[in-house]
């Protein structure tokens, strides 16, 4: 949303949170090392919207969003399982957050459970942005054109653009609306790197949002 300035800094390969819905304007388009250009996620289907358990024996936290609030992935498929499985952390990532600001628990288990040490603190900022206001988030965010690859030091590299036009903010206390503006910087390109665990989960290690580089 178009409610405040941008309260993070964004830097390739740091501690950053993705800046959008209420902060779009301190996106980072330089590229850095691990976070170059990604292969394009194949397929037709949508993700489903509430994914969650077990993948690759390790058991996940489950995400649920409510009727209020969409988030559609489209084409979120690879024939790769292990570059799937990328997408299907890098998913769940994104998901944790709009729940935590929905459910406003900046210290929510699964935003801690896909972010690494380096990421997880900027993460609750980000939701803590919403929560401190006593916001959360209605209507819907399309995320598409994923593109997917593992780099040369075998990091997931994650590139993929939210369209956030058709979502907004409502207080709580006061039910005050505050729509997106419908301009080309609320769609963003996310980049991230993610790396592994020994359990199998594909961590996000540093992201970038860039707005408008997806319109």
């Amino acid at each position: 949303m178009n409610r405040r300035p941008s309260l993070l800094a964004v830097t390739a390969l740091t501690a950053v949170a993705a800046l959008s819905l209420s902060a779009c304007g301190s996106g980072d388009d330089s590229s850095s090392d691990g976070i170059k250009g990604a292969d394009v996620a194949g397929g037709t289907g949508s993700a489903s919207p509430s994914a969650s358990a077990s993948q690759g024996g390790v058991e996940r936290p489950e995400i649920t969003l409510p009727n209020e609030f969409r988030a559609d992935f489209e084409s979120w498929t690879n024939s790769d399982p292990k570059l799937q499985a990328i997408l299907n952390d890098g998913r769940e990532e994104l998901r944790s957050k709009y729940a935590a600001v929905i459910e406003a628990k900046p210290d929510s288990e699964a935003v801690a459970f896909y972010n690494s040490d380096a990421t997880l603190t900027s993460a609750r900022k980000w939701v803590k942005q919403f929560t401190d206001d006593d916001d959360s988030l209605i209507g819907k965010v399309r995320i598409f054109d994923a593109q997917v690859h593992i780099n040369d030091t075998g990091s997931g590299v994650l590139f993929y653009c939210v369209d956030e036009r058709e979502a907004s903010t409502k207080n709580r206390a006061t039910g005050k609306v505050i729509d997106t503006p419908d301009k080309p910087e609320s769609l963003l390109q996310y980049r991230v790197r993610l790396d592994e665990t020994p359990q199998g989960v594909w961590k996000t290690a540093a992201l970038t949002t860039v707005p408008g580089a997806c319109s």
